[in-house]
């Protein structure tokens, strides 16, 4: 029997366009995932493939996790809290989910010596001011007492965690941190933009921006970092390394919003909501999430490259 790629959080947005593309490749893939922010119907179209087997449970309390491992050749690590609303709402989940979580498939991953990319995020650059992000970059993180940042601290720390087992465990690891990954399949159950201005343009309701809408964020196609992600994983020159994967296409949020309206032909107005009554008072936002994305390139070849209006209208259409 050929050997399998395991992806934690397999059952999410990014992890089951991930196993879409695994499967493509004629790659016998397993997932674990708890069905807490992803669902089996993100990989429906998968039913009856002998190729793909699904394990509901966390990482922690899948009971056949070592008997998985040893049958697995690569690991892809993107179980994790997601979404701002969640993370404001749960912190404790937040930060107990993402370390726990990361610890175990870690020393599982180290005990079979299966090689592991971790999926990492932006918000560990926190409130820097600097015009694009790169990875040798500084990190400055908000305050304890806002709970905005326990997310990015916690998938910090997961970082430094990955890279002491590949120092004192020899454990051969990729780090990606990823920019704002938006396509089919996203929701904006958990506060994601892009879904919820689509979904409110078609139904012609307003569109809400927190704060002034003059942050600007770069959107990747989910494929795009998908096929970032893959090229990495096989890339003998990506271990022990940390790449940033994203877009460079900066928009503000009101470009966006205004962009989503003219592409769908939409009547939705445009309403503007302060941020602490969006979230809680004090609540600290990213003024500019723009990658470097040079590493990346250099290291497989590949630079997302999808536009945004590509974007919104291919995440349009699957709505």
């Amino acid at each position: 029997m050929k050997a399998s790629t395991l992806v934690t959080g397999g059952l999410g947005f990014i992890g089951s366009h991930l196993v879409d593309r695994l499967l493509s490749e004629n790659k016998r893939v397993i997932v674990i995932d708890d069905c807490s922010t992803g669902s089996p119907e993100n990989l429906a179209h998968h039913r009856g493939n002998p190729d793909l087997e699904i394990a509901i449970a966390k990482v922690s309390d899948c009971q056949r996790l070592a008997e998985i491992l040893s049958r697995v050749e690569s690991i892809y690590h993107l179980a994790a809290v997601v979404g701002v609303d969640l993370v404001m709402k749960s912190g404790i989940q937040t930060i107990q989910n993402n370390l726990h979580e990361t610890d175990v498939i870690l020393q599982a991953a180290s005990q079979a010596h299966v090689p592991l990319l971790f999926a990492s995020t932006s918000e560990v650059y926190g409130k820097s001011q600097k015009e694009a992000f790169s990875e040798e970059d500084d990190l400055l993180i908000g305050p304890p007492h806002l709970s905005r940042w326990s997310y990015a601290c916690s998938k910090l720390m997961d970082e430094f965690l990955v890279l002491s087992y590949a120092q004192e465990k020899q454990l051969p690891v990729r780090i990606v941190r990823l920019f704002n990954t938006v396509g089919p399949r996203q929701t904006g159950k958990y506060g994601m933009v892009l879904p919820r201005f689509i979904q409110a343009a078609r139904a012609g309701k307003p569109i809400r921006i927190f704060g002034d809408g003059t942050q600007t964020r770069c959107f990747c196609f989910v494929k795009d970092t998908v096929e970032a992600l893959y090229r990495l994983q096989s890339t003998p020159g990506a271990l022990s390394q940390v790449f940033n994967v994203g877009s460079t296409e900066e928009v503000t949020i009101n470009e966006l919003a205004r962009t989503v309206i003219q592409l769908l032909d939409s009547k939705s107005t445009i309403e503007f909501l302060p941020y602490d009554q969006a979230y809680t008072a004090g609540f600290q936002d990213m003024l500019r999430r723009k990658p470097v994305v040079d590493k990346l390139e250099r290291a497989t070849g590949f630079k997302p490259s999808t536009s945004l209006k590509e974007i919104i209208l291919k995440t349009a259409a699957a709505f």
